[in-house]
């Protein structure tokens, strides 16, 4: 159970939420905290002090001031012409992230809302109506606009309450219009007041909410990627030297430390390292620590920002005491942007580097005595092709990583006839990171199946055991899916073990 506004809201919690249908409540602080908020803003539109998007237009059309009768219709209208998203619909978990962070944003009392608004929006999470909302269309400032706007479309109308002008909700896996959706569960749609609209749609909420869900899943990929090194470590009978402390801590660097300590114990007790002539093994596993190390830095600090995000009054104008209306540029998606990309470049260098291991693996002059392609048997080579294939596929995700990685927040164009001269490009920043995670998923899968199948070709050849841990690891993977010796549709077992991996079960 998670009650908004008793303290900063977290990622482990958004997580609980977006993916496992965690319960969320408003509590009583920031129930006082919106009441005094909504009272401010009603003396402010009672004053008829022209504000920006209280009583004005938006973007562009700022200097127009609009009747105190019509501020009702301006906020409907903002909802009804900015969502105009396209493209693939985004997945439910990252639009309840959203709707869980927007809630929190708006429970922080800078907004002037009603607490209907936030009300609202965590009924529809617990009653389990999700919003279809397209994933291409914002710029990430002012904020996500346009995928917001279809957020709102769901619980928002006017007095006419037409149902062709009310979005697309998801409810029991069943997608019906959103007037639809919101009866079926129950809940009664909202007719926005001053303002309101403005602080529905304005912040980079989905980029935050992709990024809140980005480095929980970075989290654990990094501490699998050093698992994961071990394994192959002693497939390829690699050296320890390279993980002893006293050369991390010669550097000193933090991320470099904890991968070189976690590969270390992984492979603790293991007689497969150390057990050839080699003295010194190639960069993909002797220099593993450095380059997890970093990746591992970098999660950190986009873990800072992020969790900074997720808990931050975005919308534009906020709304301060005794009376104030100021308007700023907190909805402006840059710091999301910014990180984003700087995790999408950490994130594809961590699976370049595992398919380099992967590769070794199936070289016959580079593995260790291993069968080429990690065949059955040499007899049975060139009439099977073994893992030359998984090779292929973990290559070409690497490739498709490398240009995914390519900074989104360099890029920016003007809009709303240039008042919005410098746009974030948050969204797409944040989006390509998740899809560069999809692809590291499936490469740590192909190089956990290999591992362990190159660890069952070498207790043949020589005797020894594993070490501790990726004894437990090598289990795990086994439980679920036995070795087989000829060639094989090996496809089903990959993508079981990148669900594995995407289901955090290793």
């Amino acid at each position: 159970m998670l009650i908004l506004g008793d303290h900063p809201l977290t990622i482990e919690e958004i997580v609980q939420v977006a993916r496992k249908n965690g319960k969320v409540f408003i509590g009583d602080k920031a129930k006082s905290l919106v009441s005094q908020s909504c009272q401010i803003l009603n003396n402010i539109v009672q004053s008829d002090k022209p504000v920006y998007g209280i009583n004005t237009g938006f973007g562009i059309f700022s200097d127009k001031k609009i009747k105190g009768e019509e501020a009702n219709q301006l906020s409907r209208n903002l909802i009804l012409s900015h969502a105009v998203g396209t493209g693939p619909i985004l997945p439910i978990e990252v639009t309840r992230a959203a709707m869980l962070v927007r809630a929190n944003t708006l429970a922080k009392g800078f907004s002037g809302v009603r607490i209907e608004i936030i009300e609202t929006l965590v009924e529809m999470l617990n009653k389990g109506v999700i919003p279809v909302v397209p994933s291409q269309g914002s710029l990430g400032s002012s904020g996500d606009l346009c995928p917001l706007s279809h957020l709102a479309l769901v619980f928002t109308t006017d007095i006419n309450d037409a149902e062709a002008e009310s979005g697309y909700a998801e409810v029991d896996g069943q997608v019906l219009t959103g007037k639809q959706a919101m009866e079926t569960a129950g809940i009664k749609r909202i007719v926005l007041g001053p303002k309101e609209g403005l602080a529905i749609n304005n912040g980079a909420t989905f980029s935050a909410a992709i990024g809140a869900l980005a480095v929980y899943d970075s989290d654990y990929l990094i501490d699998l990627a050093d698992r994961s090194v071990a394994m192959t470590l002693e497939a390829l009978l690699g050296c320890s030297g390279a993980f002893d402390k006293r050369i991390h801590q010669a550097r000193g660097q933090i991320g470099q430390l904890v991968s070189a300590e976690m590969i270390r114990n992984s492979f603790e007790g293991s007689t497969f390292v150390d057990s050839s002539d080699n003295i010194q093994d190639a960069y993909s596993l002797r220099c593993s620590p450095q380059i997890h190390g970093s990746v591992r830095d970098t999660i950190g600090y986009v873990k800072q920002i992020v969790e900074c995000e997720i808990n931050a009054a975005t919308d534009n104008p906020l709304i301060f005491e005794p009376g104030d209306a100021i308007s700023g540029g907190n909805f402006h998606g840059e710091p999301v942007g910014l990180v984003m990309d700087f995790l999408s470049i950490a994130l594809c260098e961590l699976g370049a580097i595992a398919e380099r291991r992967i590769f070794r693996m199936t070289d016959g002059k580079l593995n260790m005595g291993l069968p080429p392609m990690l065949v059955d048997s040499i007899e049975k080579a060139g009439l099977n092709s073994g893992m030359m294939m998984l090779q292929y596929t973990a290559a070409s995700l690497v490739l498709e990583n490398q240009t995914l990685a390519t900074p989104d927040s360099v890029h920016s164009l003007p809009t709303s006839a240039e008042q919005e001269d410098h746009n974030a490009n948050s969204m797409t920043a944040a989006r390509h990171t998740a899809m560069i995670i999809d692809n590291l998923q499936q490469i740590l899968g192909i190089e956990l199946y290999m591992s362990v199948r190159a660890l069952d070709l070498r207790l043949r050849i020589q005797n020894g055991k594993m070490g501790k841990e990726t004894t437990n690891l090598y289990s795990r993977i086994r439980s679920r899916i036995k070795y087989t010796a000829g060639d094989t549709y090996w496809a089903p077992e990959i993508n079981l073990t990148k669900q594995l991996v995407k289901d955090q079960e290793l």
